[in-house]
């Protein structure tokens, strides 16, 4: 069956930042007063949500903002980037008919500066679809339906999503994506990822034009 349609995440999957968001997370964290020792459970989801969790409250606007304070500056020091054949790949999948969307754990703020330092404002991706656009983050499938959308998918059979967290898997199963890619270029291993649903486990996104390929479906 064709692909219509790619869904990536960003932090892991299609940018090297570094870890940088997980140590931003567990700084706000740790500075109100709470305990980071599960930050990488959160891996994936919306960040506002795990700070609300990791701290036990609802109320969390000030943290939020820390968080986002903290990020910029990691970020102004140590700037995200592509990873290894990213770009290409995300060339070679437009060239071919194949939309892409982005989707992540970041609200629109984070996601509006890491596009201007990567250069994917215009002409890169077809759509980018942010937590806080959608009623519910990962595992939810309410980014991949929206990514549909904004992009002329209409089969979600014909959907391939990819990402380096178990709730990138999650939420590909959830939204019942054709092929639900996990990738090894994050931090999360191939045992973590292998123990959750999933269609296909590859080294990196770079290695999606050759699955697409030889399948017979782009």
């Amino acid at each position: 069956m064709k692909v219509d349609l790619v869904v990536l995440d960003i932090a892991g999957t299609t940018v090297q930042e570094h870890g940088l968001v997980y140590r931003a997370l567990a700084e706000t964290v740790e500075t109100a007063g709470g305990s980071s020792a599960d930050v990488h459970r959160w891996m994936g989801a919306d960040k506002r949500e795990a700070i609300s969790s990791m701290l036990g409250r609802s109320d969390v606007d000030a943290e939020f903002a820390d968080f986002h304070d903290r990020l910029a500056k990691f970020y102004a020091e140590t700037p995200p980037e592509p990873l290894p054949g990213v770009p290409e790949t995300l060339a070679w999948l437009r060239s071919n008919g194949v939309k892409v969307a982005l989707t992540t754990g970041f609200d629109q703020p984070v996601v509006d500066g890491l596009l201007d330092v990567l250069g994917w404002r215009d002409g890169v991706v077809d759509a980018v679809v942010t937590v806080d656009g959608v009623p519910a983050g990962r595992p939810a499938p309410y980014m991949i339906f929206k990514s549909m959308g904004l992009t002329g998918a209409t089969d979600v059979r014909r959907v391939l999503t990819a990402g380096d967290t178990v709730r990138d898997l999650e939420a590909g199963m959830n939204a019942g994506a054709g092929f639900v890619v996990g990738v090894l270029s994050g931090s999360q291993t191939a045992e973590e990822l292998g123990a959750a649903r999933h269609t296909h486990l590859l080294s990196s996104v770079a290695e999606i034009p050759k699955l697409i390929q030889s399948r017979g479906v782009a």
